[in-house]
């Protein structure tokens, strides 16, 4: 995603997590309750040509409900198409499962009434344009004919935020509204108009739209505000973007500003060679020099 590993994304909130949840696993239904998740830096390990290697989760937490329980919910961020996407998933959530499997033999095995429990990871891809890179493991791996009944697909689950319909875009009650909403319009090419909605999580919301958009105005007006001591507030999105257009036109002028200085350097380089072209020619017209 492009966040240094001790930096706070946005999904990190619970009431956030919980939104997206509750959004894309049960319609809106508010089901997973932010109180009912507990953070979990889902890092596993594994060994190729003798070294061990590293992977690490977006954002994952553990989920302990009343009717349902679900040992680990992830979530991956995706601003660019990850042709074998399937291959990473399939690795983040086998190493969930190994880990259940792992406790559960630590504690005597498991009985009958503590089966392991699911695991779900959900692509977010804030990408413009359809994903055209395959979805599941038959997609993007080659598997002959004759031996598909021996190999298992797997299939992602992947959400194209820039292409979800209004009615799906007012079912979030968290800041990940403000984020959907962004992308549907930037998707559509129309003129962007912020919600009229107070953010909660400022410092994460602009760091995800920087990150996930390439504006680099949104991470140069949070520098701003932090530094006022509004970053850790709570603004209006509305009141942001009022500042990352001031910002644009700024740029703009700046541009336009170096450009007209630019010309004016070349003017006169090109005036100060011709005055020196005319005091040569002079020279060698003294000295009866043809040119």
């Amino acid at each position: 995603m492009g966040l240094d590993s001790n930096e706070k994304i946005l999904a990190d909130h619970n009431d956030v997590f919980a939104d997206i949840m509750n959004v894309f696993l049960f319609g809106g239904k508010q089901v997973i309750r932010e109180e009912q998740l507990e953070n979990s830096k889902d890092r596993s390990q594994y060994k190729v040509d003798g070294k061990l290697h590293e992977q690490e989760r977006d954002v994952s937490k553990f989920y302990n409900g009343k009717e349902m329980r679900i040992a680990f919910l992830g979530i991956e961020h995706q601003n660019y198409e990850d042709t074998y996407m399937p291959l990473r998933v399939i690795s983040y959530d086998g190493s969930a499962y190994r880990a259940q499997l792992l406790k559960g033999n630590e504690q005597g095995g498991y009985k009958k009434k503590t089966k392991p429990f699911p695991v779900i990871t959900l692509i977010l891809y804030f990408g413009t344009k359809h994903w055209s890179q395959g979805k599941s493991l038959y997609e993007v791996i080659d598997v002959p004919e004759e031996i598909k009944g021996y190999v298992n697909d797997y299939k992602i689950n992947l959400l194209e935020v820039a292409f979800l319909e209004e009615e799906d875009i007012n079912k979030f009650q968290s800041d990940f509204k403000i984020i959907a909403d962004y992308f549907v319009q930037k998707r559509k090419g129309k003129e962007y108009i912020p919600l009229d909605k107070t953010i909660k999580h400022v410092d994460e919301v602009l760091k995800t739209l920087e990150i996930m958009s390439g504006d680099e105005r949104y991470q140069t007006v949070l520098e701003e505000l932090n530094q006022k001591q509004f970053g850790k507030g709570e603004m209006k999105m509305c009141e942001i973007y009022d500042q990352i257009l001031n910002k644009g036109i700024q740029q703009e002028k700046a541009n336009t500003e170096k450009e007209r200085k630019r010309a004016e350097a070349a003017q006169k380089r090109a005036e100060t060679a011709e005055k020196e072209n005319e005091r040569l020619r002079k020279i060698l017209l003294e000295h009866n020099v043809s040119f």
